[in-house]
């Protein structure tokens, strides 16, 4: 039978409150931000997921799994491969 090791996630400065709720949503975007832009095979994404993975409810994080898998996600994150523009261009060209 395989052993695993439980952790809980560790104090993180920018959530010092007890609600965990921000916390746990910004390492779930966290993860999938640094997944889409370094890959899957990055060894530091997975510190976001271990700490999502702990926080979050599993209700949670299935509705947001489905939500990215129908595009309806509403955390944008820009990937690696797609332009991007910077400087607010947002298309009102003269």
């Amino acid at each position: 039978m395989p052993s695993f090791e439980l952790k809980t996630a560790g104090f993180d400065a920018r959530f010092p409150n007890q609600n965990q709720t921000k916390n746990c949503w910004q390492n779930y975007v966290d993860y999938f931000k640094c997944v889409a832009n370094k890959g899957e095979d990055y060894a530091p994404c997975n510190q976001f997921k271990s700490v999502y993975k702990s926080l979050c409810p599993v209700k949670w994080t299935e509705q947001w799994d489905e939500q990215r898998e129908e595009g309806k996600f509403p955390a944008l994150y820009v990937v690696k491969n797609q332009p991007h523009h910077a400087g607010g261009d947002h298309g009102d060209h003269h």
